[in-house]
């Protein structure tokens, strides 16, 4: 239909496409804040028991409060004890302590005793806790009663976290498009040829959107789709565009008429679009196992922007390449001499014969380059986000600076062991005691806190007041242990595993933010190799119907992951480690990486870079099967598209730099991470080891079992139209075998 009436195809395309894009505009406000914890934890069991049953939490609002007349000063105190009244009573909040409402505990006074802090909890999900905050934080951040007081705490840093993310993504847009437009023309030659990626590309977006506002009302979704939508349904619609026009383009230079040309640029590079979307889709499945709903929104928002724009690209670009006809050469502002791709002259053929002349030597260079860049990787240290994550001048940043320079406790982040169904807590209190003076003795343990009193080094250091009730009900209690180390560190972890090690009267479960950590972590180490093998198996089996071989496709994956390991070694060596601040802009180093950054650039990295193997590897089999010659295949198949993957890095290269604007450390993290993988893969990998493997393997890159090759036969996909494969050829030498091919 494309090619009988290209009008009505571009013009119901883009009607759906606007339709989809309307739609889109309600999705901000369906998609949740949160999804960054595993709802079927113990720690996250024990979040909710406390609330539920004990209506206590986590404190997650804290007000710095500071006059240099001193906290202690009778007039500061009366206004203290008034702010602290004020807060208390605000709708939603509970929980609030201060120093002048807790008998003046050292806890909560600074070490210059000019700062005191006011602590409390905004009750709610998530989201509801980031709306409230906004407005706290409008009405307690300044003068208040004479008072200088500054909002700070977990709740404000995820308001400033999320908001920053959206303001700075947002900004990324702006700069990402007209970056790839300048490179589009300079790549085509042309304005408006250099639309129809793009066109495209703003296509695919919407579209994708429009599916997702729907998705929400039947799943929980994070609001990491817009972003990893926006930034993959550029880079994909550009992708499959390039490898569509590029293919098209080369119909035309043997002579095709245009209808033809797209004809057999849709049996063949449109074939290959529509595969790699499934691989690429295919490479977030393993997602899907991770319990965690900002995972689960980034596999799902990924799979289908990877279906929409192969869909886009085979449907919509043919209408458009032929309602234009000779018209895409319009507004031609680069002049080229005739491609020499065709005669043999290209660089990546010239790339080719020359790596499998010496395959040995360039797989030891590439690997001598490789590995050690990927050592780094195995010091990785993954930890949960905190105020650390954003600039240091953020107002939650700085509040955290002040709470671990001038207090002398983490009063914010207590470990919390909740006990139900354990009879009346008047009745058990020797048992409460006993238990409570044996937590006070474990290392890292501050203090503890509970219905009997207050417990330091396994002694009572404080009577119970009347405070002292917030942790018992009918029929359970609760202890609050106050930690010393961070509670993301290793120390607050092994703290963690103590508590749940040490017997207790009780049936207890553990929560805070150390337990969260800990519990987050053994998630994923449970889960993510089952991630890896469902990835591994459907990868395997879709390279294998793409190429017959058994061979080809682990050679991929193990290609691959030496990509990836290169790319997490730079970034341990940088944002871990704290290097090259100079160039990716100033961050805050904590000897870890936000958790969720590396698995994001890996099932990204990974989708892309088979993204760009099947666009290879299609062409190098369309070329074995028409000559049966394994070296001429691989410089023929390279030399036709490997400008596309050239062009293709570049772009998202640039398309993913633009995030090193951010001012947050994990965003310019993904930024940099993606870049490297992308052109580490398209250069090194792409360009080094892949043509050097395939010379070393010869023959057997394309072996496979009988009955696997019958089941290849059958069911097998293919760039090139339908053929007999050529016999192989006797010689050896790619030079010869080209020349023969020219004759």
């Amino acid at each position: 239909m494309a090619l009988t009436s290209p009008k009505k195809v571009v013009g119901l395309t883009l009607l759906v496409v606007f339709l989809f894009g309307g739609a889109s505009a309600g999705l901000q406000d369906r998609l949740t804040m949160g999804g960054y914890e595993s709802t079927g934890t113990e720690s996250y069991k024990a979040a909710q028991e406390l609330e539920k049953t004990f209506e206590q939490g986590e404190p997650n609002l804290a007000l710095v409060v500071e006059d240099a007349r001193g906290v202690d000063d009778p007039e500061v105190a009366a206004a203290g004890g008034r702010l602290t009244e004020k807060l208390a009573d605000e709708a939603d909040v509970t929980n609030v302590v201060s120093y002048w409402s807790s008998d003046q505990a050292p806890a909560l006074r600074g070490e210059s005793g000019e700062q005191a802090l006011v602590l409390g909890r905004i009750t709610g999900d998530f989201d509801d806790v980031i709306d409230r905050v906004e407005k706290l934080d409008e009405d307690y951040t300044g003068k208040v009663d004479g008072l200088e007081v500054t909002t700070g705490g977990s709740a404000m840093m995820w308001l400033e976290n999320t908001t920053k993310a959206a303001e700075d993504a947002t900004k990324a847009e702006f700069m990402v498009f007209p970056l790839v437009l300048l490179v589009l023309i300079i790549i085509f030659g042309g304005v408006v040829a250099a639309l129809l990626p793009l066109s495209v590309a703003i296509c695919a977006m919407l579209t994708s959107m429009g599916v997702l506002f729907g998705i929400t009302f039947a799943t929980d979704t994070s609001n990491v789709v817009v972003n990893t939508t926006t930034f993959l349904g550029i880079g994909l619609g550009i992708d499959y565009s390039l490898l569509f026009v590029t293919r098209y383009r080369e119909e035309l230079r043997r002579g095709k008429e245009i209808p033809e040309a797209i004809s057999t640029t849709l049996h063949t590079a449109g074939r290959t679009v529509l595969f790699s979307a499934f691989t690429v889709a295919a490479a977030f499945l393993g997602l899907l196992v991770l319990p965690f709903t900002m995972m689960r929104s980034l596999a799902i928002g990924c799979i289908v922007t990877s279906l929409l724009a192969a869909f886009l690209t085979v449907v919509l670009l043919p209408g458009l390449l032929k309602w234009l006809g000779p018209r895409i050469e319009k507004w031609r502002l680069i002049r080229r001499k005739a491609d020499p791709s065709e005669d043999g002259g290209g660089s990546w053929h010239k790339l080719a014969t020359g790596v499998m002349r010496r395959p040995i030597a360039v797989t030891v260079l590439v690997l001598a380059i490789v590995i050690p860049l990927g050592l780094p990787a195995l010091n990785m240290n993954l930890r949960l986000p905190d105020e650390s994550v954003l600039a240091t001048d953020a107002q939650s940043a700085e509040v955290a600076s002040v709470l671990r320079e001038d207090f002398d406790s983490r009063e914010q982040q207590p470990v919390q062991i909740v006990a139900t169904n354990t009879g009346a807590p008047d009745q058990q209190t020797g048992e409460i005691d006993d238990y409570a003076k044996r937590l006070s003795q474990l290392p890292g343990a501050t203090r503890v806190d509970t219905l009997t009193g207050t417990y330091e080094d396994g002694q009572l250091a404080a009577e119970p007041g009347p405070a002292s009730a917030r942790f018992a009900v009918d029929d359970g209690v609760y202890f609050s242990m106050i930690p010393a180390a961070d509670p993301y560190s290793d120390a607050g972890s092994d703290l963690v595993e103590d508590v749940r090690a040490e017997k207790a009267p009780f049936d207890v479960q553990v929560g805070g933010q150390a337990a969260v950590s800990t519990d987050t972590f053994d998630t994923l180490v449970d889960r993510l190799p089952i991630a890896g093998a469902i990835l591994f198996v459907i990868m395997f089996i879709l390279l294998f119907l793409l190429t017959g071989s058994i061979l080809l496709p682990l050679k991929a994956m193990v290609l691959t992951a030496l990509s990836l390991t290169a790319t997490f070694g730079a970034l341990v060596f940088i944002f871990q480690d704290g290097n090259l601040m100079w160039l990716v802009g100033d961050f805050v180093e904590t000897g870890g990486i936000t958790w969720t950054a590396p698995i994001m650039i890996f099932a990204m990295a990974f989708a892309l870079s088979m993204d760009y193997e099947v666009f290879m590897i299609s062409r190098i089999k369309e070329e074995y099967d028409r000559t049966g010659d394994n070296e001429l295949a691989v410089a023929s198949g390279l030399e036709r598209v490997g400008k596309v993957v050239t062009y293709a890095a570049l772009l998202l290269s640039l398309v993913f730099l633009v995030l090193l604007t951010s001012g947050i450390s994990y965003m310019k993290a993904i930024g940099i991470g993606m870049a490297l993988a992308i052109v580490m893969d398209a250069t090194l990998i792409r360009g080094g080891l892949l043509p050097a493997f395939m010379k070393l393997m010869g023959s057997a890159n394309w072996w496979a079992p009988k009955p696997l090759k019958a089941l290849h036969t059958r069911f097998g996909i293919r760039e090139g139209e339908e053929m007999t494969p050529a016999p192989a050829a006797t010689g050896t030498d790619t030079d010869a075998s080209l020349a023969a091919q020219k004759q």
